[in-house]
């Protein structure tokens, strides 16, 4: 069963930052400025947080995942917006 996860991030460091953005970007939609919504197994989770883990420093880095449910939620339903409309981003297939 998938559920979707809000994450978000705070890191100072330019390079654990890059680093924690480009694995996150692997893996949901970057969203926001530091803000990324993904959908993910149990195991894809556990996944990601021991990655997580590999590059941020646990003393000044912050990383935030909050469970939204589950997957089969409309993004629609759990999502309040205030100003500019989302627009989810848009996928295509690169062979």
């Amino acid at each position: 069963m998938r559920r979707r996860y809000a994450i978000s991030y705070d890191i100072s460091d330019d390079k654990r930052r890059t680093r924690v953005f480009e694995l996150l970007l692997g893996n949901g939609d970057h969203v926001q400025f530091s803000v990324f919504l993904a959908d993910l197994s149990q195991r894809e989770l556990i996944v990601l947080r021991t990655k997580l883990l590999q590059i941020i420093n646990e003393r000044e880095d912050q990383v935030l995942i909050i469970d939204l449910g589950k997957e089969t939620r409309s993004l629609d339903a759990s999502l309040e917006v205030i100003g500019r409309s989302y627009e989810p981003p848009s996928r295509s297939m690169v062979v």
